[in-house]
């Protein structure tokens, strides 16, 4: 049998139902290759094995009664270390963050408990989650299971290389600009940034205004599982979603015969990308076409958005050095307090100016999306870059090296996806984005799954 540790969620469930394998072995399974693979990814912030495997007899002996709480009874997860879990602190891969354990879940890990998933612990994030190299000065490096010189991406570093690897199947990301799409095509697995307030967030963080948790994992279906058990109403979070229609996401397997998809290769500027990142767009594109999608290049006329995202990143970190002491600063990543140190002040009447071009942006990807079912077009402009490398001038590496193809799609609000699409001809994982108008998360999932389908059964890294 293979390493159990690696089922999909749909694959531990139908053997939960047949009694061919229960949650006690899959998280004893999963412990044991997150002991093993551990120390050379760095992807965990903490392991709670002791809470894994008491939830893990709970859920069984729920299976064994013929009462799963949901499909994902039993099922592996993990949160990455932007979201509290009760119990225990969340740090935010910084050395100045509380160190005492939070008092209540957040919405989207109360969700999956609410589910009966098995949370083994925590993964690791940039510190604040503010730049897209997978490093913090709290927990260090997280390295690419497909590569260990290459970053897993950020800043949901240690939810990629988790799902790579096969710390089990589930795990929760964020995004405010890219954080869950950029790990999950640099780690070669799937990565959902749902519409805005379609999975609830309490506390909210300091990109309130655009960002989301969603899905990381290894398979589209998995990931609308996922998506489906988070999608619910919090009362904490002031931007949340009604509750979605039961069966929302049932059909991401339906045809997508007639539906319009634009190839996409300006927005608002011409965002970078290498020859290899346009030859999976292309193979994706055309095994749309091959489904009976009507592809066609289009570009959408928005703004250029890279000023307009740079300054809400930069502002709104510069405001968070801005709480920290002096003292305490010397503690934080350099990067981050040089960053900060360089954001222009902002007015009043620039906060407004910002929010006006951010308006405009969403306007018009939303305009685009009435002539269109959906975009596709790169996830990340090249494969992972190496760990190390130094980082001089992060705003201009955002929209160069990091995040040209993700972040105006935080402006917008709209779902958008990541999906592998197999490796290039380093070995590297691929991946294209999928993006759908606001609230219609279960189409852009049905497109990537029907390039899942064709290009990237869901693998592995080579570990």
């Amino acid at each position: 049998m293979s390493d159990i540790a690696t089922f999909t969620a749909t694959a531990l469930v139908r053997a939960y139902a047949r009694r061919d394998l229960s949650p006690v072995e899959v998280a004893e399974a999963v412990l044991s290759r997150i002991a093993r693979l551990e120390p050379s990814l760095n992807a965990m912030v903490l392991v709670d094995a002791d809470g894994a495997l008491r939830t893990a007899r709970e859920s069984e002996n729920r299976w064994v009664a013929g009462r799963p709480l949901s499909p994902l009874d039993g099922v592996p997860a993990t949160v990455k270390d932007l979201i509290d879990l009760a119990g225990f602190p969340t740090r935010r891969g910084s050395r100045v963050t509380d160190p005492r354990p939070v008092p209540h879940d957040a919405p989207s890990v109360a969700a999956l408990k609410a589910a009966g998933c098995v949370i083994l612990g925590k993964t690791t994030t940039t510190e604040f989650g503010w730049k897209s190299p997978g490093d913090s000065p709290l927990t260090g490096t997280t390295r690419n299971p497909w590569d260990l010189r290459r970053t897993a991406g950020g800043s949901s570093s240690g939810a990629g290389a988790a799902a790579a690897a096969g710390f089990g199947p589930l795990h929760i990301g964020t995004d405010a600009g890219g954080s869950i799409r950029i790990p999950a095509a640099w780690c070669g697995i799937v990565g959902v940034k749902p519409t805005f307030g379609r999975v609830p967030q309490w506390p909210l963080g300091d990109f309130a205004q655009v960002a989301v948790a969603g899905p990381m994992t290894r398979t589209v279906t998995d990931a609308a599982l996922m998506l489906t058990a988070m999608s619910r109403h919090d009362w904490r979070d002031p931007f949340a979603l009604p509750d979605p229609p039961p069966g929302w996401l049932g059909g991401i397997d339906a045809p997508i015969e007639g539906l319009r998809v634009a190839l996409v290769r300006q927005l608002g500027f011409d965002p970078p990308a290498e020859a290899s990142q346009w030859a999976a767009v292309e193979r994706a594109a055309e095994a749309l076409g091959e489904a009976g999608a009507i592809v066609e290049e289009a570009d959408p006329a928005i703004p250029d958005a890279r000023a307009v995202f740079v300054q809400v990143w930069a502002n709104a970190l510069a405001r968070l050095v801005a709480t920290i002491s002096p003292e305490q600063r010397r503690l934080l990543d350099p990067g981050l307090v040089a960053l900060a140190e360089r954001a222009p002040p902002m007015s009043a009447g620039d906060y407004l100016s910002v929010q006006a071009a951010a308006n405009e942006i969403a306007h018009g990807l939303a305009s685009f999306l009435r002539r269109y079912d959906a975009l596709l077009c790169p996830a990340v402009p090249q494969p992972a870059l190496l760990a190390d490398e130094p980082l001089d001038q992060p705003e201009e590496d955002l929209w160069r090296r990091w995040a040209p193809w993700t972040f105006a799609f935080n402006l917008s609000r709209q779902p958008a996806v990541a999906v592998p699409v197999g490796l290039d001809a380093e070995g590297l994982p691929s991946s294209v984005q999928v993006v759908a108008p606001q609230y219609e998360d279960a189409r852009a999932l049905r497109v990537a799954y029907t390039i899942e389908a064709a290009l990237a059964p869901a693998t592995l890294a080579p570990l």
